[in-house]
């Protein structure tokens, strides 16, 4: 009796390998449902519906996205981790969420992020510009803005999308490693939009901004580009130089989004998801629009690969948390 048991269960076993086994060889074969941690309509939900769009001409399966904001992108990691590990329920965040959350919320967590998640892969990286006012400030590059600062300790307010957010980060780091600036953060909270309206009043002085809420401002002169956070100058803007080229490869942020998984993900599903979204990419429409938006596409090479990516960015953002001390409730 003993022994039919056994033979049973290895039976059972056979066939549940064989049937999980056959799932997987047939990825995906329905909609995958992908979490965005924010309202509609913004960047993240934006890549996730072109994204989704042009992953659906490649396997015959597009993207369900389901909004899901608020707490710093924790709602949306809890929903994408308790999901059945089957690459059937992702997540599509950023660098706010996906990197520096789990760093200053560590202990928001009921477990370690990364044995919670696994990411699937980079997908696009959004340059950004170090903005200065046009409106009584006539600051015109790097050195100056800290010539000036140095001048008047103090004086030299900077606008912020919120506590604790990159750009919030990135502009105390540079005041840091300009040699301890006295600047004054503004968080704003309605945003890019409310910080643009601070710089051209003249409220603040300076900000970290996405180039491409920006652009329009800054090719009619109203915003003044000193610097741009990217890993080579722009095309349409030659004669701005990188953070690199004046003196802070380190300082400023490319906002990168992402493709996420909960951990448990079986590796050849991951690796299906890696070149299924690689080829994706490719597609010229998907391109075009991506460049409308001045997003430079880099996808990981494998899950492996990214797995690698994710790490540097953490520690990344553990260096600067722990340089840069915000107050952020966490």
């Amino acid at each position: 009796m003993k022994r039919l048991s056994t033979i049973l269960l290895s039976a059972f076993c056979l066939v549940l390998g064989v049937a999980t086994a056959s799932a997987q060889a047939n990825y995906p074969n329905k909609p995958i449902k992908v979490i965005v941690p924010y309202a509609p309509g913004g960047a993240t939900d934006i890549v996730a519906r072109i994204i989704g769009d042009a992953f659906g001409k490649v396997t015959g399966q597009g993207f369900v996205v389901l909004n899901r904001a608020g707490a710093f992108g924790l709602i949306a990691i809890d929903e994408m981790a308790k999901s059945p590990a089957d690459g059937y329920t992702l997540m599509l965040g950023n660098v706010t969420t996906n990197a520096i959350t789990p760093v200053i919320y560590a202990n928001k967590f009921h477990t370690p992020y990364l044995k919670e998640v696994v990411p699937v892969g980079r997908l696009v990286d959004v340059p950004a510009f170090l903005l200065v006012s046009t409106t009584n400030f006539s600051v015109k590059s790097v050195p100056e803005l800290i010539a000036y600062a140095k001048k008047n300790p103090g004086k030299v307010r900077y606008g912020t999308v919120g506590v604790g957010s990159y750009p919030h980060y990135d502009m105390a780091y540079f005041a840091k490693r300009a040699g301890d600036l006295d600047m004054t953060a503004i968080p704003n909270k309605n945003g890019a939009s409310g910080v643009i309206q601070d710089l051209l009043r003249g409220d603040v002085q300076a900000a970290f901004l996405n180039v491409a809420s920006s652009a329009g401002l800054v090719k009619a002169g109203k915003l003044r580009p000193i610097a741009v956070v990217n890993h080579t100058r722009l095309k349409d803007y030659p004669d701005i130089p990188t953070m690199a080229e004046v003196g802070f490869p380190d300082v400023g942020t490319i906002a990168w989004q992402g493709l996420f998984a909960p951990a448990a993900t079986p590796k050849p599903v991951l690796e299906k998801l890696s070149k299924d979204l690689a080829k994706a990419l490719q597609s010229p429409d998907l391109q075009a629009k991506f460049a409308k938006q001045h997003f430079n596409i880099v996808p990981n090479k494998s899950p492996d690969d990214a797995k690698a990516w994710l790490a540097d960015e953490m520690k990344h953002w553990q260096t600067i948390t722990s340089s840069v001390k915000i107050s952020t409730g966490g």
